[in-house]
């Protein structure tokens, strides 16, 4: 079980979050450290460390959706510490993904951690990618 205000800080996470699938990453960058190890790793592009990277990341990433929502948020795991903590969830959404006209759902499993820093809950890493099921052997070879 999670402290409580790191479950309100996950709340708002997940707040964050139906607003980028609408397109606005503002709400999401606001929650992230500012620090230099900081690290953005989605579905569009390699992991971006640092935080002006990792902004612009978050960027470019919302531009490839609009009208979206968050559906739901499946709580694998969890752990935290006094300063540390993190998450792995199914992250669910329904959007338009690439200047698509029509809402697609998406699923994502989602590993988060949270650092407190200055006394506040920050997000240090986000890592997401769409494996949800089991996969054969050849998927994991690379181009």
């Amino acid at each position: 079980m999670l402290a409580s205000d790191l479950e309100k800080f996950i709340e708002q996470d997940h707040l964050a979050l139906d607003a980028f699938v609408k397109g606005d990453p503002e709400p999401l960058k606001a929650l992230y450290s500012r620090r230099d190890d900081v690290i953005i790793a989605n579905p569009f592009g390699p992991p971006a460390k640092g935080w002006e990277k990792a902004a612009a990341t978050m960027e470019r990433a919302a531009t490839n959706y609009r009208d979206g929502e968050a559906t739901g948020f499946e709580r694998i795991s969890e752990y935290a510490t006094a300063d540390l903590g993190y998450t792995i969830e199914i992250e669910r959404f329904r959007s338009n993904v690439g200047g698509g006209d029509k809402l697609l759902p998406i699923a994502l499993r989602v590993t988060t951690i949270f650092r407190r820093e200055e006394g506040a809950w920050r997000i240090v890493l986000h890592h997401a990618d769409p494996i949800t099921s089991a996969r054969p052997p050849a998927s994991i070879v690379g181009e």
